[in-house]
């Protein structure tokens, strides 16, 4: 009999083994010659084992979800991912959803909060704009339907997916501590960039047209492994705020020297990314929570230590000679030439849009808009600001149901940490995203960063946490003791241990 289960076990890792070298096989085709009829072949097994599995481990899904959302633009420019990208992205989401829905999971929040409310008013409104003929251009269903996802669905999936996925407090904290791992990745790559150079990749992509807007008169804006280094720069300033926070409102030390570390870090990169906005998301979250604090001391020292340093970078020419200094400095110059072309940019538009308030439409195709449709001029309008783009689109109506639902989303949150949780560190955590939500969206007032990975899911993700805390901060009050506890015993049982080692080296010199 043992022969007989030895002989069958190995028959199944020789076919494990195979078909995991033609998975391997299949990704070289994919990356080397595209897309063939046996690359696919060799793929589908993978690709079956995988929706299997799936289905079967929710919470190891969601944390693929959560790694690719974050180092997927990186992945790609590398080319290690030769599918569009959200294949490898939106596709595992859906598939969280249909999980949920085959395995419902007992949960004590529920998904009908303001934050859900606020979503589907935009997705409403998106809906409505399939009757949009501003253009006066064909109705153009499979862009509205794919607009639709990608304006509106994201936003569900995110609330959704966090609600329902990682609504306990190990998860919740699991996601923080590598969200600021991720971060801490982010910024050695932006320091392994300014100290050692460019490698052949990014040359490329620099080359290829974006060295326009990261190496500008004599000023170099570094990017890590993001979309650009507006995105980078915007993402590390809301970053620095939220960690600075959980570092002071942390219960548990080694978190706390994290976040702090993590915080420094991100400080650290919007400097090196050059990003003006970088620097004003990260001071409207750090003035947020001065706010949500209700500390008086905690007010007093912002406002001072703010207050000194905004005088610096304003009215002094300290620092002056570092090209990083320099550029965030043009921040407070209100006759900085980038900043008149985009006032510029945004009053040719007002023009143009003052007879389409609902925008040129998300029902379209805009690169079939004919050259003498004024609304070509529209399209072809740099959209300096995820604000702007949706102004281009939706119209003005548009804009301001966007703010609805952002406005809706931050004051809910707002409302929650500063009147319904009791635990210190349950307020920190809920103040801290609430204070990274509203610096994101000072970063997408002034770039078109919102929408782009890994924006959407870590700051809209981090508002469904707010949520869902009230619901679980009683469990959080008891993970919190239970990992005082531990670190308590770890301390006495080191205790004792070097109290054994006294006795046993006193005892060996008598």
């Amino acid at each position: 009999m043992t022969k007989t289960y030895a002989t069958s076990t190995n028959h199944i890792e020789g076919k494990v083994i195979v078909l995991f070298l033609l998975f391997l096989l299949a990704l070289y085709l994919f990356h080397s010659v595209g897309l063939t009829g046996f690359a696919a072949i060799c793929v589908l097994p993978a690709i079956v084992l995988f929706v299997f599995l799936a289905l079967k481990h929710q919470n190891s899904l969601f944390w693929y979800v959560f790694f690719m959302n974050y180092f997927v633009m990186g992945l790609q420019r590398y080319g290690y991912i030769p599918l569009q990208v959200t294949i490898v992205t939106v596709l595992p989401q859906v598939l969280l959803i249909i999980a949920f829905i085959i395995h419902p999971r007992k949960c004590k929040n529920t998904l009908w909060t303001p934050m859900l409310f606020a979503i589907l008013l935009w997705t409403t409104y998106l809906i409505i704009q399939v009757f949009n003929e501003t253009c006066g251009l064909p109705l153009s269903i499979p862009n509205w339907l794919t607009n639709l996802n990608f304006y509106s669905f994201y936003f569900i999936l995110a609330h959704v997916l966090i609600s329902k996925i990682i609504n306990t407090p190990k998860n919740i904290m699991r996601f923080i501590r590598l969200w600021a791992i991720f971060s801490l990745i982010a910024t050695y790559w932006a320091w392994r960039q300014k100290t050692f150079g460019w490698d052949q990749t990014e040359w490329r992509w620099l080359m290829s047209g974006a060295s326009r807007t990261h190496l500008i008169g004599g000023s170099i804006r570094y990017f890590s492994f993001f979309s650009d280094a507006a995105n980078f720069g915007c993402n590390m300033g809301a970053s620095a705020a939220i960690f600075y926070v959980l570092a002071l409102t942390s219960k548990l030390k080694k978190d706390k020297y994290l976040f702090l570390i993590t915080g420094i870090a991100c400080t650290y990169s919007f400097f090196a990314s050059g990003t003006r906005s970088g620097l004003v998301c990260f001071i409207v979250g750090i003035f947020l929570y001065v706010f949500l604090a209700k500390s008086v001391r905690l007010t007093v020292t912002v406002l001072i230590i703010g207050g000194a340093f905004i005088f610096t970078m304003a009215f002094t020419e300290f620092g002056e000679s570092n090209m990083q200094i320099r550029r965030m400095r043009s921040a407070f110059n209100t006759n900085d030439a980038s900043l008149n072309v985009r006032e510029l940019n945004k009053q040719a538009l007002k023009k143009y849009l003052q007879d389409a308030p609902f925008g040129m439409g998300i029902n379209i195709d805009e690169g079939r808009i004919p050259k003498f449709n004024k609304f070509k001029i529209v399209y072809e309008t740099s959209n300096d600001s995820t604000y702007v783009f949706f102004w281009q689109r939706t119209g003005i109506i548009g804009v301001y149901v966007f703010a609805t639902m952002n406005i809706i989303i931050l004051l809910g949150g707002c409302m929650i940490a500063y009147f319904k949780l009791k635990n210190k560190a349950c307020k920190g955590i809920a103040a801290a995203l609430c204070c990274g939500f509203l610096a994101i969206q000072a970063g997408g007032y002034a770039n078109h960063i919102l929408m782009q990975y890994p924006n959407l899911f870590l700051f809209y993700g981090g508002m469904a946490i707010v949520y869902l805390l009230p619901t679980i901060e009683g469990d959080y009050i008891v993970y919190e003791e239970n990992k005082v506890a531990e670190v308590e015993e770890k301390k006495l049982l080191k205790q004792e241990k070097r109290k054994k080692s006294r006795v046993k080296t006193w005892l060996t010199w008598k």
